[in-house]
């Protein structure tokens, strides 16, 4: 499980096509510091799995399902990409519960920056959009975000410095893909309440007669 807070922008150094799949190899000093073979280390929010290290780059396997379902097939040589470790049991829970599991894709729409912070519009695939509520979280390329406004076909978030210099966020220009991951909670919740209409109406008890 992850939380949302990027520990550091890494880079795409090699790509190699093993046809149905691709080779990422990616330099970041910080996530390989402790970094074992079958760690999981989030790319842009996507959960990948360690192959193996070597100083400060590791490699992973990105499965032809995952290069479909995200934007990691966009990536080449030099890309920047957010780095997370996963938290640790007891660690504070900066961000939100982020399970590294890409629910679809969205682009950025629009920047609107300010003296101190920036606005930006992410389109939102259709499919989603019912997740996705004013305040609410979301997970944009692995970074934990609060709902400004939400619409049927998009939302934005503000994005204060911070994120801006340490994030790929403050890379993307318009027209540019972003993974998206919804709150899980919401969809757990949206499954129970599923599954409580479907059953049939209780039928009410008959009162037996008093002797």
């Amino acid at each position: 499980m992850f939380t949302g807070i990027v520990e550091e922008l890494g880079e795409i150094t090699a790509v190699e096509n093993l046809g149905d799949a691709s080779r990422f190899r990616l330099r970041g000093p910080v996530v390989t510091q402790d970094a074992k073979h079958g760690d999981s280390i989030a790319v842009n929010g996507v959960c990948l799995t360690v192959v193996d290290h070597e100083g400060d780059e590791f490699t992973a396997d990105v499965m032809a399902e995952t290069l479909d379902r995200s934007s990691l097939g966009a990536l080449s040589v030099g890309s920047r990409v957010n780095l997370e470790r996963p938290t640790a049991v007891g660690a504070r829970l900066g961000g939100h519960i982020v399970q590294g599991h890409v629910d679809g894709t969205g682009a950025v729409l629009e920047r609107s920056p300010s003296e101190n912070w920036e606005i930006v519009k992410i389109s939102l695939p259709a499919d989603l959009s019912r997740y996705v509520v004013e305040k609410g979280s979301i997970t944009v390329d692995g970074i934990s975000l609060t709902v400004v406004d939400a619409a049927s076909d998009h939302f934005t978030v503000s994005l204060i410095p911070t994120t801006l210099a340490l994030t790929t966020l403050g890379l993307k220009q318009t027209g540019d893909p972003v993974n998206l991951e919804v709150d899980v909670i919401a969809k757990y919740v949206e499954r129970l309440l599923g599954a409580r209409a479907d059953q049939p109406a209780a039928r009410p008890g008959v009162q037996g007669a008093a002797s």
